[in-house]
């Protein structure tokens, strides 16, 4: 009886994995639906229509961007994990909802789990700045004039919990200073602020501060990256300049609910890296502050899981809560 069993099972299991093949062959074979978790106009949104417009032409079927929005994108996450796992709903999910949310809250409607990863679509590069008034030229004299005076330093960021939140208390902990917390509601405040002097630095998307330094309103003292920026070839890194391994960086991936089909996963996966290696897409992108960078499945698996690692430390050690 055990024998008959055995063999039963794996006579399901062979027809499974056959269906799976076959599935993948003809897939896709109705509307595909890209959950956009933010407004019309923003980068996610920008590159689910991008996404969704390859995808169409590439595979014959319209692909079709939804704009789930709520919650800091959590709403339109959740939308997406707890869809059927067959390939046809797909979300554009920037790092802070997949490696940082789950962290930060508690109650949060899904898990990292609950999200198979695709590849990566594109990455934001952030540079440290400050006022032109401060006199630190690098972020060694940064650290050492917080050094001097603890909570001298005050540093902007967009909201509790968001990526220049998190880069400015890893500066803190990393540098052992006490930086001073100033949150804003948006990145366009807290930057008026900055160029006014009423805060000292900010972590920014490159492309958002890059007029203000060029016309001297702002000095950058380093990018957040492993490697420098071809558009400050001259900026060091921070990782350069005594804060090993420091890295801050922003960017969003193409994911499907767990238990999508590999070799579904693998199409997409395939479908969307030709698409964006073609210049006309990077270009595009380039214009927007925004580095086309696919890769295979587990290259994002790896980098969902270093960012979900360096920020839930962060988050934890300063207990940071969400507004």
């Amino acid at each position: 009886m055990k024998l008959l069993f055995s063999r039963s099972a794996f006579l399901v299991l062979l027809l499974a994995a056959a269906s799976f093949d076959v599935a993948a062959q003809t897939y896709p074979t109705k509307p595909l639906h890209v959950i956009a978790p933010f407004p019309p106009g923003g980068p996610v949104d920008v590159l689910g229509r991008v996404l969704a417009q390859g995808l169409s032409d590439a595979m014959g079927q319209p692909a079709i961007v939804e704009n789930k929005v709520g919650a800091a994108g959590n709403i339109g996450i959740e939308q997406a994990a707890k869809a059927a796992p067959d390939g046809y709903t797909m979300a554009i999910v920037p790092l802070g909802n997949i490696a940082v949310n789950p962290a930060l809250y508690p109650n949060l409607p899904y898990k990292t789990s609950d999200l198979a990863p695709v590849t990566m679509l594109a990455t934001v590069e952030n540079v440290l700045v400050v006022n032109a008034a401060v006199p630190a030229r690098s972020v060694k004299e940064l650290l050492a004039l917080a050094a001097q005076k603890p909570g001298s330093i005050s540093f902007a960021s967009p909201g509790a919990g968001s990526q220049a939140h998190l880069a400015g208390e890893l500066m803190g902990l990393n540098g052992g200073v006490q930086l001073l917390h100033v949150p804003y509601k948006g990145i366009g405040p807290a930057l008026n602020d900055l160029l006014g002097g009423q805060v000292s630095m900010m972590f920014a998307q490159m492309s958002s501060v890059l007029p203000h330094i060029k016309s001297g309103k702002l000095r950058a003292l380093g990018v957040a990256s492993l490697k420098r920026s071809p558009v400050m070839p001259d900026t060091p890194t921070i990782a350069e300049q005594g804060l090993p391994r420091f890295e801050a960086v922003s960017w969003y991936a193409l994911m499907v609910p767990a238990g999508t089909p590999r070799a579904v996963v693998d199409k997409l996966n395939a479908e969307t890296g030709k698409l964006f290696a073609t210049p006309a897409l990077k270009e595009k992108l380039a214009a927007l502050g925004m580095d086309a960078a696919t890769g295979r499945p587990s290259e994002l698996a790896a980098a969902i899981q270093a960012d979900t690692q360096r920020w839930t430390d962060v988050i934890r050690q300063k207990n940071i809560k969400p507004e």
